[in-house]
């Protein structure tokens, strides 16, 4: 299936079900942003000679990775059961996202690693540093189906690391224009959250939130492209 046939369908499907997505979410999003937007004022204000970050903030790190993996999860296993045509409520879903928690906060943490390292290690060495980019960049399109593995696949993080490593093998160059969705997403955010901030911080963390929930349309072109890849795929998106 081509690209253009697999946006034209994630749209399709992000339009057909945004009340739904956002009912499931949008809350989520809220409690995430909102942790974002105070560690982001806690650094601002943090004294660069003399930085002090202590419990509160690794708390609130803790928890952010937990509600990020909790979204994940939910959003994940709402695309899975709609592939297969049922309905289930937003409290059902949350319910069973709960068990996935652990295993994607996991393999998020593993997978960053790996992402990061080749950036980390050619920074050493300069201007070689670019050079780490584009390999991080790599790694991270050939690890952007390890949390579907995880949910839907119901594998460890560890083995659906690496079965998202030679899964995505054929359709990385796919994956890859996907993700790119991302720096318009950003550009745009990032324009409006400078509007916004001018006028104070609800409205900062309502855009916040408006513009995350919009971007969960590359999730959902992700999972599209993921359904249609896999070896046997009798239900879809």
């Amino acid at each position: 299936m081509s690209l253009s046939a697999i946006l034209t369908e994630a749209y399709n499907f992000f339009r057909n079900h945004i009340s739904q997505l956002a009912i499931l979410t949008v809350p989520i999003l809220f409690i995430q942003v909102g942790i974002q937007l105070w560690l982001g004022m806690e650094i601002n204000n943090a004294d660069l000679e003399n930085p002090q970050f202590g419990a509160p903030h690794m708390v609130a790190m803790m928890v952010l990775l937990l509600v990020f993996s909790l979204l994940i999860a939910s959003l994940t296993l709402f695309m899975e059961v709609r592939s297969h045509g049922h309905e289930p409520s937003a409290g059902m879903i949350l319910k069973t996202s709960l068990n996935f928690v652990p295993g994607l906060l996991l393999a998020g943490v593993f997978s960053g690693l790996a992402i990061l390292a080749p950036v980390m290690l050619f920074a050493a060495f300069g201007p070689l540093w670019l050079i780490g980019l584009v390999m991080s960049i790599y790694v991270f399109a050939r690890l952007a189906y390890v949390n579907f593995m995880v949910v839907v696949e119901r594998l460890t993080p560890l083995a659906a690391i690496k079965g998202s490593f030679k899964f995505s093998g054929p359709i990385a160059f796919k994956t890859l224009l996907v993700l790119m969705l991302y720096i318009p997403l950003s550009l745009i955010g990032g324009t409006l959250s400078q509007l916004a901030q001018s006028v104070g911080l609800p409205l900062m963390l309502v855009v916040e939130v408006a513009v995350a929930f919009f971007g969960l349309f590359v999730n959902v072109a992700l999972f599209r492209l993921y359904m249609v890849s896999r070896p046997t795929v009798d239900e879809q998106v």
